[in-house]
């Protein structure tokens, strides 16, 4: 019985290893795959919460002219005459109505409410869509990482083969201790870029995992998953395109407008107010009213309005002023929005013109430099026996290999550097599609 049970352990346990490996591989997570995760989690419960509230304001305040009913019972013993009980006859079933009529205060604190609701709104939808540029902004750094971790591993390998090139010249008396100290600085420069690297990109996966929902280990970037970013800042009128889509400046005027019609409602609390009333109540003789009056009803019933009008009322008085001054103040902050949302905008629109200069520049640097490693592994080879040198002895001795090692890693160094120029290009971008309202559309593929 052992045999057979110890021939099937083996393929057993390959299969299990083999399921173990593959789980532990991170799948690719294409770029539009990515935002419509995020986008699907929704926005922050905060946001969520605070429209919540908003929309239970406004309800309360709808609500209003809605009737209200409320049984109970003001059921007691009496002695002598039937004293009240929370302002009513002492009853065995007590029902009370009340809907307002006519309250011009109700009315505008009404409209604020809803202004108010509408706001949230507009505010949790600029949380989604700023939850949407982060994630895109992250997704497009852990991919330019990942590119550029590459040639940080090369620079590493090239600066440890230095390392032992250099040495091996200290051995020879060529070099000085100098030199190897040199080459050794370089190596472990190289090593701490490389580790700052892959610390980044830890946290930046991480973030994204937050986002998304799905496992850190598991988020491996597509570098051709990524749409091309629409370059805005030579449309016409930036400006006025971000403030008419900006979700920060509509949240901003509604919330202005919502405290000027509150304002109205503070002033118009002193005006007069109606409302519809109704009673019912069952009574009963133990409570002394056939002794005290002079005829006893079991079934009593009152129905009528009930007018209001404040006549002195100063702390409303004084309310009302603080709300207008509360009005006063949105309308300057929604003022003070606009004027930011422009700055940003134009801004942003002149730092993209700046960061395409400073990308071509890192680009012909980095072709520079492609160009100088090349001259020198050609020298280097046509210099070697058999090569390609002109019969005779060279004006100039050869370069050798630690010339080639430090030319490879001052080329890698200018792809780094153009590397960080681009996303910084494209970040500028991401940001400026946004302020125009076109930053959903671009991410989840829709129309722009």
């Amino acid at each position: 019985m052992k045999a057979p049970l110890l021939r099937l352990q083996w393929p057993l346990s390959c299969v299990f290893l083999l399921l173990f490996s593959i789980s532990g591989l991170a799948e690719p997570l294409p770029f539009r795959r990515a935002m419509e995760l995020v986008a699907q989690r929704g926005t922050t419960s905060v946001a969520a919460a605070e429209q919540a509230r908003a929309r239970a304001a406004y309800l309360e305040m709808r609500n209003m002219y809605l009737p209200q009913l409320m049984v109970g019972s003001g059921v007691a013993k009496t002695y002598g005459f039937p004293l009240s009980i929370e302002g009513s006859a002492p009853s065995i079933v007590s029902v009370n109505y009340q809907s307002s009529l006519y309250s011009p205060a109700g009315r505008d604190f009404m409209k604020a409410a809803r202004q108010e609701w509408q706001a949230s709104a507009t505010g949790a939808e600029d949380q989604r869509v700023a939850t949407l540029l982060e994630a895109a902004i992250t997704y497009v750094q852990l991919d330019t990482l990942a590119s550029r971790m590459r040639p940080l591993n090369q620079q590493r390998e090239e600066a440890d083969r230095l390392v032992s090139v250099v040495s091996d010249r200290v051995q020879a008396g060529v070099d000085s201790q100098l030199e190897l100290t040199r080459a050794k600085l370089a190596a472990a420069q190289v090593r701490l870029r490389l580790a700052e690297a892959e610390a980044t990109a830890d946290v930046l996966r991480e973030r994204l995992s937050q986002l998304t929902g799905l496992p850190a280990a598991s988020i491996e970037t597509v570098t051709e998953s990524i749409p091309e970013v629409p370059d805005l800042s030579q449309q016409p009128d930036i400006v006025g395109a971000a403030l008419s889509a900006s979700p920060a400046v509509k949240a901003a005027q509604e919330s202005a407008s919502a405290k000027e019609l509150r304002a109205k409602g503070e002033h118009k609390i002193m005006w007069p107010a109606i409302d519809l009333v109704g009673q019912y109540g069952l009574f009963s003789k133990y409570n002394n009213y056939d002794l005290y009056f002079n005829r006893f009803q079991r079934n009593n019933a009152t129905l009528g309005v009930a007018i209001r009008f404040p006549f002195l009322n100063f702390p409303q008085r004084a309310r009302a002023e603080a709300a207008d001054a509360e009005a006063v103040k949105a309308r300057r902050q929604s003022e003070v929005t606009k004027g930011q949302i422009s700055t940003e905008t134009i801004k942003l629109a002149r730092s993209i013109k700046q960061l395409a200069a400073a990308e071509q520049v890192a680009q012909l640097d980095y072709q520079l430099a492609q160009v100088q490693a090349d001259a020198i592994k050609a020298r280097i080879q046509a210099a070697a026996p058999g090569g390609s040198a002109a019969a005779g002895q060279p004006s100039t001795p050869p370069p050798g290999p630690r010339e080639l090692s430090s030319a490879r890693i001052q080329m890698d160094e200018k792809y780094s550097t153009y590397l960080d120029m681009s996303f910084e290009l494209e970040r500028a971008r991401l940001q400026l599609l946004r302020s125009a309202g076109k930053l959903e559309g671009w991410a989840l593929g829709g129309k722009q």
